[in-house]
């Protein structure tokens, strides 16, 4: 009798531990899904509302194109919501408060599937109070672009 509960113990601990950890496998997909944000975050970090709004064109299709496997449904249409808004706006204000709830969004992400085989640096500017991700360890801050372009800090390192 001991060994049958311990047995469904584990079967359950393995089971809820499973459901927690983090995707091990990198697609074409995820690896799309991070480049075209990281291409976005370079446009704003620019200051350019137009190349920011084609770049956020750009991730709303690869957002479109992602499966649920990826992205479930909640995290796909938040995501798309807020890219669709960033590619539609001509103000850079704008676009840039969007980019931070994308960012929030991808970050979760990050954090349940492997976007990349790369580390992924989460980084905080305490001037916006928001996040973002990087692939690099340098500040280079996209809610301010040149004003205040090394304004932040790495808090995170998702592997």
């Amino acid at each position: 009798m001991k060994n049958v509960l311990l047995l469904v113990t584990l079967i359950v601990t393995a089971l809820t531990q499973t459901g927690r950890a983090q995707h091990v496998h990198t697609t074409d997909k995820t690896k799309d899904l991070l480049s075209a944000y990281y291409n976005l975050k370079a446009a704003l970090i620019e200051g350019n509302t137009a190349f920011a709004a084609t770049k956020a064109a750009e991730f709303a299709k690869v957002i479109s194109d992602t499966d649920e496997k990826t992205a479930d449904k909640a995290a796909k249409a938040s995501l798309q919501k807020h890219a669709d808004a960033l590619a539609a706006s001509k103000d850079l204000k704008s676009q840039r408060k969007h980019f931070s709830a994308v960012s929030e969004d991808i970050i979760v992400l990050a954090k349940t599937e492997k976007l990349s085989d790369a580390p992924i640096y989460q980084i905080y500017c305490p001037m916006k109070k928001s996040n973002w991700l990087s692939n690099e360890k340098t500040i280079k801050n996209p809610y301010y672009g040149s004003t205040m372009l090394t304004c932040g800090k790495v808090v995170a390192t998702i592997k």
